[in-house]
């Protein structure tokens, strides 16, 4: 693999990263360029790795999963260099990010991971939209089994939840 061919890699990473307001995570950004057939998958994680390393994007865990964002200095990377990515692969880029925008930002904006807390575990479930906290649901329950499926079920509910609680508190208002 060319030297080339991994900074054209990173360049459009960083390309996709400053497209959006919000972090993607490696599926989402691999699903892009591995459809493409840019690149395979070994190739895309030295570039994910490398711009990690220099600090060009910033890596969230949430749960096992990254995601990723780009820095102040990644932004100023991809304005200079910007121009070695071709106009077909940023349009490319940008239809993509049309396309999957709604499905992306979802993904996102709906978080939720566990962490242990005086012999329990507490659930934490957010909702964000445009990096702006909605709501966020902190549940203790006894058991790591029982955090893991309130994580697992708030991707399905969290709209439902969400709805139901602002609806409540409205009608508590108009009596």
């Amino acid at each position: 693999m060319s030297n080339d061919g991994i900074v054209l890699y990173k360049l459009m990473i960083l390309y996709m990263l400053n497209r959006v307001d919000f972090p993607l995570s490696a599926s989402q950004i691999s699903q892009f360029i591995l459809e493409k057939e840019y690149t395979n998958y070994f190739n895309l994680q030295i570039a994910i790795n490398e711009l990690l390393e220099n600090d060009f994007i910033k890596s969230i865990s949430e749960r096992g999963h990254s995601l990723y964002e780009i820095t102040e200095q990644g932004q100023e990377a991809v304005e200079m260099f910007e121009f070695k990515i071709s106009d077909a692969i940023k349009v490319e880029i940008i239809t993509y990010l049309k396309e999957q925008k709604i499905e992306l930002r979802n993904e996102s904006a709906i978080t939720a991971d566990y962490y242990p807390s005086d012999g329990e575990f507490i659930a934490q479930c957010n909702i964000k939209e445009r990096n702006q906290l909605l709501m966020e649901l902190k549940l203790s329950v006894p058991t790591r089994e029982q955090a893991i499926h309130i994580c697992d079920t708030w991707q399905k509910k969290s709209e439902e939840i969400y709805q139901y609680l602002v609806a409540s508190f409205w009608e508590n208002t108009t009596e």
